[in-house]
């Protein structure tokens, strides 16, 4: 039996989380963002700016995927703009969106789709309804049942049980749960969606050997930003280190400080100092050995070896400061015994 994925689809998520459809006409909302965060100023959709503009039908919901982009990419806030499944590849084409989550089918000749996850077929009834005491239906279960279809139906089903309404069929899912409140009939849907219409008078019963709706990442194929190349990173599971688009990597990784640059000024400051230390104690320990005239000669000699060191260490290598010590201390074994 299909499976719901752990992401929207959790038993934890709220249904509150799920994004509403618009009340009406196109309608444009930045991502769900904690305050303060540069999600809250996202761009309105038909206004590109720097951020992803992410089309999402009606009971999807982008949070889990969502969570992970603000992680990655915060300075790139995310724009929802919702669509009816019906208008879903039209506004994609017309370029209204980057990258859409929707429901299968698309046409492939111009759209590339990644599947994400299929969900449960449920059957919506009233809470006093008899099928209600049944833990899971089968088609045989509604062969007495009016079934409404609403025209924005996403379940496509040729042959489906039950009796047609002789009323007309609602245009929307919304209005088709209305009517099962009224007593009229029962409504086959996607579980997200009897969760977005969900009222306290009607309940759900998942409904098995029925056909299932598939929710997929869709883009135009010859339009895919590198914005869209890290959402289909994140939605693949694919970590930071594995991420094959540049923003989130090169966010990850973060400029280098000078002290990570071997060699460089860090490192060469590191050693100029490290080595002048050894060469002043090599210096310093020539001196003072040169109180015993046979021992100066043989100090001398090592107090060279300490300035040695310390051009070692102005090299740039790290430990010319241990270098320039160790002269300095042969340097000091030159005092008369």
């Amino acid at each position: 039996m299909p499976h719901d994925d752990p992401g929207p689809l959790a038993p934890d998520d709220d249904p509150a989380d799920l994004p509403a459809a618009p009340p009406s006409g196109d309608d444009a909302t930045p991502a769900p963002a904690a305050a303060g965060s540069p999600a809250e100023a996202a761009a309105p959709a038909d206004t590109p700016g720097p951020g992803l503009r992410l089309l999402v039908v009606p009971g999807v919901s982008p949070a889990k995927w969502l969570r992970v982009w603000e992680e990655r990419l915060p300075h790139l806030p995310v724009t929802l703009v919702h669509a009816g499944p019906d208008e879903a590849e039209r506004r994609l084409r017309a370029g209204d969106a980057d990258a859409g989550l929707v429901r299968l089918p698309v046409d492939r000749t111009d759209l590339s789709a990644i599947p994400l996850y299929t969900e449960t077929t449920v059957v919506v009834v009233p809470g006093d309804h008899v099928l209600t005491a049944a833990d899971e239906l089968s088609p045989a279960d509604l062969a007495e049942e009016v079934l409404l279809v609403p025209d924005d139906d996403v379940v496509p089903w040729p042959d489906r049980p039950g009796e047609a309404s002789a009323l007309p069929a609602p245009a929307t899912t919304a209005q088709a749960v209305e009517l099962v409140a009224a007593g009229v009939g029962v409504l086959v849907v996607p579980q997200s969606l009897a969760r977005l219409h969900h009222r306290r008078d009607l309940t759900y019963r998942p409904l098995g050997d029925a056909p299932t709706s598939t929710v997929a990442l869709a883009w135009v194929t010859d339009h895919a930003p590198e914005l869209v190349e890290e959402l289909i990173g994140i939605v693949r599971g694919r970590t930071v280190d594995s991420s094959r688009g540049p923003l989130a990597a090169g966010a990850a990784s973060g400029p280098a400080g000078p002290a990570d640059r071997r060699g460089g000024p860090g490192g060469a400051s590191g050693g100029a100092s490290g080595g002048a230390s050894g060469a002043a104690a090599g210096r310093s320990g020539g001196a003072r050995s040169g109180r015993a005239p046979q021992g100066g000669a043989s100090a001398a000699g090592r107090g060279g070896t300490g300035r040695t060191g310390g051009a070692r260490g102005a090299g740039g290598r790290g430990g010319g400061a241990a270098r320039g010590g160790g002269a300095g201390r042969r340097g000091r074994g030159g005092r008369p015994r």
